[in-house]
């Protein structure tokens, strides 16, 4: 009897009338033997997850190597923030209000990343992860000791209502998690997600990046007895499960942390060493040139410097000289990044890649280099620039195969020439990138007539707006106008706040702005709201270009799918060629290191983690009382 006809036979005798019991054993024992039924295997529960190869730390492992286990508490430390908040639920961040700095202190997720290894994560609010060979679903054990700061514990309820909240709410999130299909209790502290398919990798790890919420908190009533709304904006101070909670705020002002003493996670391997400070303080600025002036009269600690100009000229104060100011590079290894001019594709004029090249063919970048960033930039050729993932030369080897799959989709240029952006400087280079931009545009459709850039079948001139969102950004934007005008366009830049522009980008509102796409060392599932079709038609997506191109939706799943590290690159490495040769962005500029200024009252372990930013500043340092003495200021 065949294994089916057995359970057929099993079935008709239980429906008949014998003890269920002992039936149901005799045919599970039938056809056990016969090889059809198999137990499903007992879960292998993991501390750690690595995306590929094996972890660094074992189980049971102290604390990060990167850490000082005997770091002090407390201290303040005041930092900048720019712009404006009025928001403080991050469901909803990136569709309604302006979200506060530092809610990532508030909150904690399943699992914490080592900053000294590639895609690797342990166990934070989860104590123990276990996934199928086939990566079909990932369980999550959640701690015992996992507690909200009002005393109730991490539940299985309180995951499962984050992870629907985030998917239905929040763009990007849906993005994220859109292979992600199910998320059920099934165990007292275990939490089960089941995946449309199999052979996803990278989906264990990035349910684990989930950062919960309390659903008994937005269930309930504010302090005004108004039910809670987890898909509206808040300024009621959240409750979390993290080290710190909000002090006080002055809503689009000033927003302190207070750090959590009897934080539950304190003693984990992955907290030791970290959160150190008693309080964290962003102050609003929405001019740039007054919050450096803050920072130089000592009403800020640090400073991130992104204008190359302030970092050359700005910093020849008193408390620079007398080294009570630090200025330090830090050098980026954990993450590329693509920054440009968005050609905004959903709007007709911008359609043609011919026509978006001809925007690139039109940007000097030498000479405002020169004029601008003291000679400092280098100019980005890459999605994912300064990372091993960034294409070059021809493609050979793996990545050929994999864009062969595309061949007929995809620029012939991907397969025959070197992608490489126009180099100008000097007048002959600009003139002849300006003429083969004439050219690119004519074979589009636009000629010259009555002075102005037109379509010669519809009749529209080309006139084009450029957005930016503060003074820096406008002032290499005007450098870019006249470029574009003698190409016959008629060029408007506006300058908006902060609020507006954030707005105005939600909702594609824009011909062209600058956006930046930062890329981890294991780019996955996040592509698909980068530049993947369905995310073009989500307000508030990444999608900011408005790609929809079946030939990137398939490289993007060839980036997701992969199985092993080489197979990675080479997938990422396609995909970074064909969306540099659609031409959707004009690319900007890099420097490869994160320059930073700050008051000497700081300590930070001798060895910073290799792939983190600013090493994890203010994570893993500290308050140095000695120090602070000499710098004359607070103490």
């Amino acid at each position: 009897m065949s294994t089916k006809s057995l359970w057929r036979a099993c079935a008709a005798a239980v429906l008949v009338a014998a003890p269920v019991m002992f039936i149901a054993q005799t045919c599970l024992t039938q056809a056990r033997a016969q090889g059809g039924a198999k137990e499903p295997p007992e879960k292998v529960w993991h501390h750690g997850l690595s995306l590929f190869g094996d972890l660094k730390y074992p189980a049971g492992f102290k604390h990060f190597d990167y850490v000082n286990p005997n770091a002090p508490k407390g201290g303040m430390v005041r930092q900048l923030a720019v712009g404006t908040y009025d928001n403080f639920n991050i469901v909803v961040a990136g569709v309604k209000g302006n979200l506060a700095l530092g809610l990532g202190y508030v909150y904690e997720t399943l699992m914490a990343p080592a900053l000294d290894e590639v895609s690797t994560e342990y166990g934070l609010l989860a104590e123990s992860v276990s996934h199928p060979d086939d990566f079909a679903s990932v369980t999550y054990r959640l701690r015992a000791a996992a507690k909200w700061q009002d005393g109730k514990p991490v539940t299985p309820e309180d995951v499962i209502f984050s992870f629907d909240a985030s998917k239905k709410n929040s763009p990007q999130q849906s993005a994220y998690y859109q292979h992600v299909v199910k998320a059920e209790k099934t165990g007292e502290r275990d939490i089960t997600f089941t995946f449309d398919s199999p052979g996803n990798r990278e989906l264990p790890q990035i349910v684990g990046q989930l950062a919960v919420l309390p659903k008994h908190w937005f269930e309930g009533v504010d302090k005004s007895g108004n039910k809670r709304n987890v898909e509206n904006t808040t300024l009621d101070p959240p409750l979390g499960s993290g080290p710190y909670r909000i002090k006080e705020f002055v809503p689009g002002r000033t927003i302190s942390y207070e750090r959590v003493k009897d934080y539950w996670g304190k003693d984990l391997p992955v907290k030791i060493g970290a959160e150190n400070f008693d309080e964290v303080r962003y102050d609003y600025y929405r001019d740039t040139t007054v919050a450096l002036e803050a920072f130089k009269a000592d009403q800020l600690d640090f400073r991130f410097e992104n204008v190359a100009r302030n970092w050359a000229t700005a910093y020849d104060f008193p408390a620079v000289a007398d080294k009570r100011v630090v200025r330090e590079e830090f050098p980026i290894r954990n993450s590329g990044a693509m920054v440009g001019f968005v050609l905004n594709t959903r709007r007709a004029k911008f359609s043609d890649p011919r026509v978006r090249r001809a925007f690139n063919l039109a940007l000097d970048f030498e000479e405002m280099n020169k004029q601008f960033f003291f000679g400092s930039y280098k100019r980005i050729s890459s999605y994912f620039d300064g990372t091993e993932l960034a294409s070059s030369g021809l493609p050979s080897g793996l990545e050929l195969e994999i864009l062969s799959t595309v061949r007929d989709q995809v620029p012939p240029e991907v397969f025959t020439e070197e992608y490489k952006n126009p180099v100008g400087g000097n007048a002959e280079n600009v003139r002849n990138n300006l003429r083969e931009a004439t050219r690119l545009l004519r074979e589009a459709g636009w000629e010259i007539r009555n002075q102005r850039l037109t379509n010669v079948k519809t009749g529209e001139t080309m006139a084009v707006e450029l957005l930016a969102a503060d003074p820096v950004t406008e002032r290499f934007t005007l450098f870019y106008k006249p470029s574009l005008e003698r190409l016959g366009m008629t060029v408007t830049v506006r300058t908006v706040d902060a609020a507006q522009y954030e707005e105005r980008e939600r909702k594609w509102d824009f011909d062209i702005v600058i956006g930046a796409w930062a890329e981890s060392l294991s780019p996955g599932n996040e592509q698909r709201g980068f530049w993947g079709s369905q995310a073009a038609d989500q307000q508030g997506s990444r999608n900011l270009v408005g790609i929809k191109n079946p030939a990137v939706d398939k490289l993007i799943d060839h980036v997701v799918f992969a199985k092993s590290r080489g197979e990675l690159v080479a997938a990422t490495k396609a995909l970074d060629r064909v969306l540099l040769w659609n031409h959707y962005v004009v690319p900007e500029w890099t420097y490869g290191k994160d320059r930073t200024a700050r008051w000497d009252r700081f300590g930070h372990p001798e060895k910073l983690p290799e792939y983190s930013r600013i090493g994890d500043f203010p994570s893993i340092w500290w308050w140095d009382a000695a120090k602070a003495a000499k710098t004359g200021g607070r103490q």
